[in-house]
């Protein structure tokens, strides 16, 4: 099976800790199925480098650096998660800025989904900084699944249980007289 005949995913990837949760989204999906192929893209700028590869200048020496890292990244990530399955990925380093990459790449390889963190700025944060996600979300020609960093409180569930296991299964009861309580028909009756 070649690369245009699977399900396109891009996943925007930063190396911050929403994107790790946007990444591990779409590694489970990829390992669960292995039609979906991975295009993982990480948009850097001499104002945004990869903080795990510092750099006084971004330039295409870089990306090809950070391309390498990313690979590495989701090749262990694979290897842990589904050894031995063959997962497709496609690992994207573009310089710019991230929403018009992140949906250019999306247009360009023609995905199914988008898989981007949300930093969850609010107020003055989300003035200055701007909202990557929801550029993507308004953007976007497919889905966009936006993770987060999960920060409900554990809750104790009720154990759900097989009722097979504990009950018999008793039939409905069925109804029956024994004296008259139907009204008949009389026979001398026209039936229309």
């Amino acid at each position: 099976m070649n690369i245009a005949e699977g399900t396109q995913v891009v996943i925007a990837y930063d190396f911050s800790t929403t994107s790790e949760i946007a990444f591990e989204r779409g590694v489970e999906l990829a390992a669960r199925s292995p039609r979906h192929v991975l295009h993982v893209l990480t948009v850097v700028d001499d104002a945004h480098p990869v903080p795990e590869l510092p750099t006084d200048k971004v330039d295409y020496q870089y990306t090809e650096k950070v391309q390498i890292r990313v690979a590495e990244k989701l090749t262990a990530a694979f290897a842990a998660r589904a050894p031995g399955t063959p997962v497709r990925f496609i690992c994207h380093v573009r310089i710019g800025k991230p929403a018009p990459e992140i949906l250019g790449l999306a247009k360009d390889v023609g995905a199914e989904l988008v898989i981007v963190g949300s930093h969850g700025f609010r107020g003055v944060d989300r003035l200055l900084f701007g909202s990557v996600s929801e550029a993507v979300v308004r953007g976007a020609l497919c889905p966009v699944l936006v993770v987060r960093p999960k920060t409900y409180q554990p809750v104790d569930l009720v154990e759900v249980v097989d009722a097979t296991e504990h009950q018999r299964y008793v039939r409905p009861h069925r109804y029956s007289y024994n004296d008259d309580r139907v009204l008949h028909r009389s026979s001398d009756w026209t039936i229309w």
